[in-house]
């Protein structure tokens, strides 16, 4: 099955697939699924097909996955909307966020409509019409990114960009019945992205899998200067799910469902599930969070959207969506007296909701209260969708990361999801306890309910004050000098190959040593090594006391990752005996034994 990020680079690596092949399939499908309302503009098909051909790096994380991106993030020679044609521009330059999703091989194929400049949680909001909603057609897509989401359940894209201010990357998930992963504030550069609430805004992740959200998060997350907003928040690795979590909700009484009965019982039987995988449920004040919620729309942060469109909204204001018009002309009105005292007011709330989080590992809540049609959210557009942000609201103005996961399909058809929050920088955690919680559900992925992928084991890595090294000869475990890296506390991650770009040979030093030498991508062998931990002072005098000709380098390894280790000077291998051929040092050693 190649329908996941994961599977699709699995198979252009064992080239079951090639690259050129599966952006291909993304266009048939898209001309086969015959939704005009869910790009807003697509990509020549053959520019895309000949980006593709160019790829020759295998070890690229995401070698070769068509990905699609909101119209409000740049991308080179694609106009940039945000579903208005007279703000529409055609930038000369990729944002930060779709320059990093190239480099590490993703091709672009178009831009996804959206809820105009991104003010909307229902995507019915755009004049290039309401994209379709592939689980239950009757039903609104979500927004602000309605494309973006309708793409990857629709089978149209494995991976997709969204933004989230409101909670854009996460109502349209759990509409579409696929994952939302909302970044924390700064973790990817907004360099690029036309802004809805600039102070607030983050560019977010579609996928059917968390393992595909975090794997693209992983490229994507890095300060960027260009962008004053931009965090040196470290991306921490997976981790296999904890013997001990502790999960918050909500006091009795305190969840609103609108009426809405086959809601309320998703949500407590996704909490029993909960509570079956191990986590302990410990009840908290949700109060606060709502009014915090109250802030973003009764606050004078509205007065970040009028920013953006205020020359629009003078000029030409019937080039703006009435209902977006209507409700970005009020962020004209606050006065300086009100943002003081509304800042006031959040930094006394975000203190309450540190208070709350200092007991728990993260909180669980619906990721909306119910589900509405078109028609009901034409008819009632500004209830209806503030009603939707019930639990999305207050969550960048309090800085949390998000999660949103399917947790159910309802009797009636309709989709249900929770939402893991958690304070800045827990982004990594919450993928490695969401991760299971979507595998246990046994849901289907997407529109087509897929079967899932089995959930890939987490590999034990490196923490985030650590340095990991990989080694391929004398200091393998048992082997001559093993003893300096457990001398210096070093442990042992796991046994790993490199990607098939090196030669091992034999080198003449006391005791015998390999010298492993990096050549042209794919053109050499896979050899066994072993990735070691160990902190930075041990890595610096572990190091120094490296011999030549080794030195260190970076090393590839098959599954995309990179690691420092052990490389030798091409002046070395004069003479060598090369001895690639047994796929690593152990083996040769063992052989040699025999002899």
């Amino acid at each position: 099955m190649t329908e996941t990020v994961a599977a699709i680079v699995a198979a252009h690596r064992t080239k079951t697939l090639t690259p050129a092949q599966t952006v291909a399939r993304s266009y048939q499908r898209i001309r086969a699924h015959d939704d005009p309302a869910i790009f807003i503009s697509l990509r020549d098909e053959q520019d895309a097909l000949a980006e593709a051909e160019r790829l020759t790096d295998p070890s690229l994380p995401l070698y070769g996955v068509p990905v699609a991106v909101k119209d409000n993030i740049d991308v080179a020679g694609l106009p940039t909307t945000a579903a208005c044609p007279a703000f529409s521009y055609v930038p000369a330059q990729d944002s930060t966020v779709v320059a990093r999703l190239r480099a590490a091989g993703a091709i672009i194929i178009g831009k996804t409509n959206l809820d105009q400049f991104a003010t909307g949680l229902v995507g019915v909001r755009s004049p290039y019409g309401i994209p379709k909603n592939p689980v239950r057609g009757d039903l609104v897509p979500g927004g602000s990114s309605s494309g973006s989401a309708v793409a990857v359940s629709a089978g149209l894209v494995p991976l997709s960009l969204g933004t989230d201010t409101a909670g854009s990357g996460r109502v349209p998930a759990m509409l579409n019945n696929i994952v939302g992963l909302k970044p924390s504030l700064g973790l990817i550069s907004n360099t690029g992205l036309v802004p809805a609430c600039r102070t607030l805004d983050c560019i977010s992740v579609f996928s059917l899998t968390v393992d595909d959200a975090l794997a693209a998060l992983s490229v994507m997350s890095a300060l960027d200067e260009s962008d004053p907003f931009s965090r040196d928040r470290p991306l921490a690795p997976p981790a296999p799910f904890p013997a001990k979590l502790k999960l918050g909700i909500p006091k009795p009484g305190q969840l609103i469902f609108f009426g809405d009965r086959e809601a309320e019982k998703a949500y407590g039987e996704a909490c029993k599930r909960w509570q079956a995988l191990g986590a302990d449920l410990v009840e908290f004040d949700l109060a606060p969070f709502y009014e915090t919620a109250r802030l973003l729309y009764e606050g004078p942060w509205v007065a970040e959207r009028y920013l953006v469109i205020r020359d629009l909204l003078a000029s030409s204001p019937e080039a703006v969506h009435p209902v977006t018009r209507e409700i970005t002309v009020g962020g004209s009105h606050p006065s300086a007296a009100d943002t003081f005292s509304a800042l006031y007011r959040l930094q006394a709330l975000r203190r309450v909701s540190e208070k709350t989080f200092a007991k728990l590992d993260a909180i669980v809540l619906p990721t909306a209260p119910t589900v509405y049609s078109t028609e009901q959210v034409l008819a009632n557009p500004i209830e209806l969708n503030s009603r939707l942000g019930t639990y999305t609201n207050f969550v960048n103005l309090l800085d949390l990361c998000g999660l949103a996961l399917p947790a159910a399909m309802r009797p009636d058809g309709a989709p249900f999801g929770i939402t893991l929050l958690a304070p800045a920088s827990r982004d990594a955690e919450l993928a490695s306890i969401g991760r299971v919680f979507h595998f246990d559900t046994g849901l289907g992925l997407g529109a087509k309910a897929l079967p899932q992928p089995p959930l890939a084991a987490v590999p034990v890595q490196a923490g985030p004050d650590e340095i990991t090294i990989a080694v391929v000869g004398a200091h393998l475990s048992g082997m001559a000098l093993n003893h300096e890296l457990t001398t210096l506390d070093a442990r042992l991650l796991e046994e790993a190959v490199t990607a098939p770009d090196y030669k091992l040979y034999a080198l003449d030093t006391t005791p015998p040593k390999p010298g492993m030498l990096r050549i042209e991508a794919g053109t050499g062998h896979a050899i066994k090594l072993e990735l070691w931990a160990m902190s930075p002072a041990a890595f610096g005098k572990f190091v120094a006391a490296i011999p030549p000709p080794l030195s260190i380098g970076t090393i590839r390894l098959a599954d995309g990752r990179q690691a420092k280790g052990f490389i030798v000077e091409p002046a070395a291998i004069d003479g060598a005996k090369d001895i690639s051929g047994y796929g690593g040092w152990r083996a040769f050693m063992a052989e040699k034994a025999k002899a």
